[in-house]
């Protein structure tokens, strides 16, 4: 299956080290608010997903999101800020349907920027309806694909 965005979201990231510095800012809560895009947060996915083991990625993603949102003076709350499902969405498309197709020498700033090529925004409705998506249940727990299982890819 091949998933194209829309669109590709500006992000500057020439070298591993632009990489490396989107995360330290993201992980100190010193990112910009309005840099911290759909493409950072995919740049941000690679990143854990290439450094920690499976369930080790979940735990590390949510507590980092939802520490960085309170950094920038966001709040995770029934409508906003973190979401659970998303999140964990992300981190199986980003393992299992991105990285399973990439050549492990790629140098990490061009997976970076093929990661936010990945990353269309509805490719989680493929999986999910709207109503289940967007729900205050799949926002503060996971709750499974209701179109197609994750096990169809």
């Amino acid at each position: 299956m091949s998933h194209t965005a829309p669109f590709v979201e500006e992000i500057t990231l020439h070298t591993d080290e632009d990489v490396a510095a989107l995360m330290h800012g993201f992980e100190t809560g010193t990112w910009p608010k309005e840099r911290w895009t759909h493409g950072a947060h995919m740049v941000m996915a690679l990143w854990y997903v290439l450094r920690t083991t499976e369930p080790e990625t979940t735990v590390t993603v949510r507590e980092n999101i939802k520490r960085y949102n309170e950094a920038v003076g966001g709040k995770n709350t029934d409508t906003s800020g973190y979401h659970e499902t998303i999140t964990i969405f992300w981190i199986w498309a980003v393992r299992n349907l991105f990285l399973a197709k990439e050549d492990p020498a790629t140098p990490l700033v061009e997976l970076a920027h093929k990661v936010i090529e990945f990353g269309d925004r509805s490719l989680p409705l493929h999986y999910y309806s709207r109503e289940v998506l967007f729900s205050v249940e799949a926002r503060r727990t996971y709750v499974p694909p209701d179109i197609k299982s994750f096990l169809e890819d």
